[in-house]
Order: structure tokens, then C-alpha cells, then sequence
């Protein structure tokens, strides 16, 4: 069930479950985004670059961050919007195999006319518990009852 502007408690946090990453991933979001930049593509360049293997595209593990947030049904029946975004960074690479998860933890709340706005701090992690993406969303969420 989502949850109401005035139901999320600033420190509160949540967890998704994991999400396993494919190569098919990466061949799928490649050919939708038209990115077919060779670190995620060829294997052969990638073996000579920094990470030595294909990394997975920093705004696929983005994209997954938001769909398996969505699974948890926090917002789903209660966002009005997604407000913005803030300090989106791609701390570690992501490689065919890993595992990520994500964990929002509420940090700011703020009482607006048309919903109430939560801001979150967003970690994605890795399944040795590294950060690999790190941003603050802020989303418009219906009231429960309007102030």
C-alpha cells in the first residue's frame, strides 16, 4: 500500500530486493538508448580499458534504481510527480554479474499547495555493500488529507 505525505517519517528508511545484472541488460538498454559506447559493447576494447571488462551504462543502473523502488509500492497510488533530482553520482562500476539493491532514507519533508515534498537521499549498492550510484530525488506526494 503507498504511503501519504504525512505517513513518511523523516529518518525512515527502505530497502529493494536485489537485481542481478545481464548482459542481456546491457544489450537491451544499448539498443533502446542508442548508446553503444564500447566499454559497455565490445568486449575486446573494454578488456584494454580501466575496469578490464564491459561496464554496465551508469544511467541503466540509474533507470533500475527507480523500477525497483517502484516494486516496494511506496508511491506508486500517492506520487504526483517526480519533483527532481540532485547530485547523481556513479561511484563504482557495475559489471555483468553484480548484484545491486537500493536504500532511500527520507531526509527532508516540506509542506507545498499541491502535495508534500520528500526528499530522499538514494544509495545503490552493489552486493558487497559498495556504493555504485548515489543521488537525492524529490517527489510530490499526494496528502492524506489536505492541509
Amino acid at each position: 500500500m503507498s504511503l501519504h505525505y504525512e505517513q513518511f517519517e523523516l529518518g525512515a528508511t527502505f530497502s529493494s530486493r536485489g537485481r542481478t545484472i545481464t548482459e542481456a541488460d546491457i544489450v537491451q538498454f544499448a539498443g533502446l538508448t542508442g548508446d553503444y559506447i564500447e566499454i559497455h559493447t565490445n568486449v575486446e576494447y573494454a578488456k584494454a580499458g580501466p575496469f578490464g571488462q564491459r561496464i554496465a551504462h551508469g544511467a541503466m543502473i540509474f533507470s533500475y534504481s527507480l523500477g525497483l523502488m517502484t516494486q516496494l509500492n511506496l508511491l506508486n497510488d500517492t506520487v504526483i510527480a517526480f519533483y527532481g533530482l540532485d547530485k547523481l553520482r556513479f561511484t563504482r562500476p557495475v559489471f555483468i554479474g553484480d548484484t545491486i539493491e537500493v536504500a532511500k532514507k527520507v531526509v527532508e519533508k516540506t509542506e507545498k499547495q499541491d502535495g508534500g515534498l520528500i526528499t530522499f537521499e538514494t544509495t545503490v549498492l552493489n552486493q558487497r555493500g559498495e556504493t555504485v550510484v548515489f543521488y537525492i530525488d524529490k517527489m510530490l506526494i499526494r496528502y492524506a488529507h489536505r492541509p
